[in-house]
């Protein structure tokens, strides 16, 4: 093979099959061979010239410790369903509606202390003094309330369950003994992880990359009792599973104001990643990146003293990691790994300040996907599902460039199924190829700088708070994914940026989201600064595009605070007896492509009769656009990821810097996209769809045309 055809892919290999993956590093051209939850390598994989990847997640799989130190678990705040009360007094049993093996009562006076009861219809807190805890049913007695008004407890509860082990364990029917998480924390876990990380690094001598399953503590994911509603909560990016008494103590001791339950609980709503986090949320967010960096450092530091690098899986225990943090550097990672199944995954990998970026590609080696759906296993389609989730990554790492991918699972479920070796091994070449373009030099951009700013800003970059199957009803997911692929530069924003000049450096300007999230931004749009700073950006020649409910807020003349630039506004119900500025809808040339489209939205109406319609649904505009000074407004009522939006996404940025939609670089067929690498002098051109295409795209010395098949990837010297 030449080096373009072997090299920078992670297999998994899998004691008892080594014939078969030995076969397969060659087939696939691996150089690292790893292990997967459920799966150990045997000598002869380890001694077979590979480089290897050992997996640990450091806060579990130490059963013996956590049975002898059970004070030293994980924990989280969780709070009951509201009961009605009636007469007299009232019984809330607290695990009545949690899944019983994944959490269990801390009774401990530290605990309780802790602790709240609400009557939730006057949202007031009751006396302690009014409530007792009986450890025998594991209930809360309220001596009075208030006939028919609904209470709940706010309680803390021990992790007894580590959630991906028990996701592992009951989408892969693992009869094994429950993991439970440590939480370090505690000084006397720290020392015993820090020891048991030393023993296990001189026990694998053969071992080159340490490969951490993320950190300390996991995302939070509830699970209920009843099969009708077994998810109760999830969310990738909130802090819920790192509290515990100790950590609210030295919370304390360091900020000088105590933290109390209902600061997590927040009426049951929690903190979610789709609001804007307020002051005291940010305060222990800040508090706890702190401790897992600190700690972290030390980790990496060990693995370092033996040789062997250190990459950190940027899914599951990643919380307190914060990548785009800039603290994130202190810990000294070598590498990250995410596992993506979208374009805008593959480019927040891409982005962080590693030397190494690693992508885990999808469908993993498993028996069932995510959703539930089979995979391998009767009635799945793997290769199906490995060609979708490749063409939404490819065009995200055409842009910018990842240094490594690989699979994960169990590698003799592929036995089955030679089409998708077969698929693998293409994908594999396909993505050699690509990453030795960009270290031969860099992508061709087009002229635009675009950012999207919300509440979180850099911090969160590139991401909402899950994977695109969970985060798929939100418009700025959408426009992420359409923006990962795209010739353009991309940045991410908070209003403290804005303040602070950046929309000087700016062409075009993002803002998506429903009313009060963290996405379209919420109370930001309150400062007068910021509305005025934004507003001037636009007006000197900046595009602000607006989706859904941009910079809406309650309490003001207009909805939208930027109403005046977009030329477009929505009535909340206040307006229902005004009249609407009737419209004609207009059409400029090639900006809407066949295909695009926008789902409408009620209660919109114009402000300003310069304001031109470009779609419409029901008489209610869709898509409009504003001449505001020498910029421009441009309002999407929706936005969902598909070729033809995403092609009307990038028309609009060009028009709005009034540049020409036929641009050298880019296809004339939006279900296809191209890079140009002119550092190479190579093309390449990709078909985004499921059926054959054809594209033609304009060069700066000639037309060059192609045919491509479904998924196909193309790459031609100019």
């Amino acid at each position: 093979m030449r080096e373009t055809e072997k090299g920078s892919f992670t297999l998994p290999g899998e004691s008892g099959y080594e014939e078969l993956t030995l076969q397969l590093a060659r087939r696939w051209g691996a150089d690292m061979i790893r292990d997967s939850d459920g799966t150990v390598l045997s000598d002869e994989l380890t001694n077979a010239g590979y480089g290897i990847y050992s997996t640990i997640c450091l806060i579990r799989d130490h059963n013996e410790w956590a049975k002898a130190h059970p004070e030293q678990l994980q924990q989280t705040f969780l709070v009951t369903e509201p009961r009605t009360g009636t007469e007299g007094h009232l019984s809330i049993p607290l695990m009545e509606d949690f899944y019983k093996d994944q959490f269990r009562v801390n009774e401990s006076p530290e605990s309780i202390k802790y602790w709240q009861v609400y009557d939730r219809t006057s949202n007031q807190e009751i006396s302690p003094a009014s409530w007792s805890y009986d450890s025998k049913t594991q209930s809360v007695a309220i001596m009075e309330i208030c006939p028919f008004h609904e209470y709940t407890v706010n309680f803390l509860a021990y992790r007894i369950w580590e959630e991906i082990s028990m996701y592992n364990h009951v989408t892969n029917h693992w009869e094994k003994e429950h993991l439970m998480p440590l939480d370090p924390r505690h000084e006397e876990t720290r020392s015993y992880l820090y020891s048991w990380l030393k023993t296990w690094c001189g026990e694998h001598p053969a071992t080159t990359v340490v490969r951490f399953t993320s950190l300390f503590y996991n995302f939070t994911w509830m699970w209920g009792s009843s099969e009708r509603k077994r998810n109760l909560f999830s969310d990738w990016g909130s802090y819920d599973f790192t509290v515990s008494p100790a950590a609210l103590k030295e919370f304390e001791e360091e900020y000088g104001y105590c933290l109390v339950s209902e600061d997590f609980i927040n009426q049951g709503k929690f903190h979610v990643t789709h609001m804007p986090p307020g002051r005291r949320q940010l305060d222990y967010m800040a508090f706890i990146n702190r401790f897992v960096v600190d700690y972290g450092k030390q980790l990496v530091e060990l693995v370092h003293s033996f040789g062997k690098k250190a990459s950190v899986f940027y899914d599951d225990s990643w919380i307190g990691l914060e990548p785009y943090h800039s603290s994130f550097n202190e810990i000294g990672f070598d590498g990250i790994i995410k596992c993506v199944f979208s374009g805008y995954e593959a480019r927040l990998c891409a982005g962080v300040p590693v030397k190494t970026h690693e992508l885990r590609l999808h469908p993993y080696l498993f028996p069932v996907g995510l959703n539930g759906t089979p995979t391998f296993a009767p009635g799945g389609n793997p290769t199906k599902d490995a060609l979708e989730y490749w063409n939404r990554v490819r065009r995200a790492i055409l842009r910018q460039k990842i240094d490594r991918i690989g699979l994960g699972g169990y590698l003799h479920l592929v036995e089955k199924y030679p089409d998708f070796c077969s698929c693998i091994e293409n994908i594999a070449g396909e993505f050699r190829q690509i990453k030795e373009l960009h270290e031969k030099g860099g992508v061709y951009t087009l002229p635009i700088k675009a950012a999207v700013v919300h509440a979180w800003g850099k911090l969160r970059s590139w991401t909402l708070s899950g994977h695109f199957h969970e985060t798929y009803m939100h418009d700025l997911i959408h426009i992420n994914e359409a923006l990962s692929g795209l010739p353009v530069q991309v940045e991410f924003l908070n209003f403290e940026d804005i303040k602070n000049g950046a929309l000087n450096h700016v062409d075009v300007l993002i803002n998506a989201g429903a009313s009060g999230t963290a996405w379209s931004g919420g109370d930001g749009w309150k400062d007068d600064g910021i509305l005025e700073e934004t507003v001037r950006f636009v007006h000197r020649g900046g595009c602000f595009i607006g989706v859904n409910e941009p910079s809406a807020a309650d309490g003001y003349h207009t909805f939208f605070r930027m109403a005046q630039v977009l030329g477009i506004d929505q009535d909340t119900g206040s307006k229902v007896c005004h009249g609407r500025m009737e419209y004609k809808k207009e059409s400029i040339p090639g900006v809407i492509p066949e295909g695009a489209c926008i789902k409408g939205k009620k209660g919109l109406y114009l402000t300003d009769r310069k304001t031109s319609v470009l779609a419409e649904e029901d008489q209610v505009p869709a898509i409009t656009y504003h001449e505001f000074g020498a910029g421009a407004g441009i309002y999407l009522s929706s936005f969902q990821f598909s070729c033809a939006n995403t092609r009307m996404l990038m028309n609009l940025m060009l028009y709005s810097r009034k540049m020409s939609l036929k641009q050298n670089y880019l296809t004339d067929n939006p279900e296809t996209e191209c890079a140009w690498y002119p550092d190479c002098r190579t093309l390449v051109i990709i078909n985004n769809s499921e059926n054959p295409q054809t594209a033609a795209i304009e060069t700066d010395s000639s037309m060059v045309r192609a045919e491509l098949a479904p998924y196909e990837t193309v790459f031609k010297k100019i």
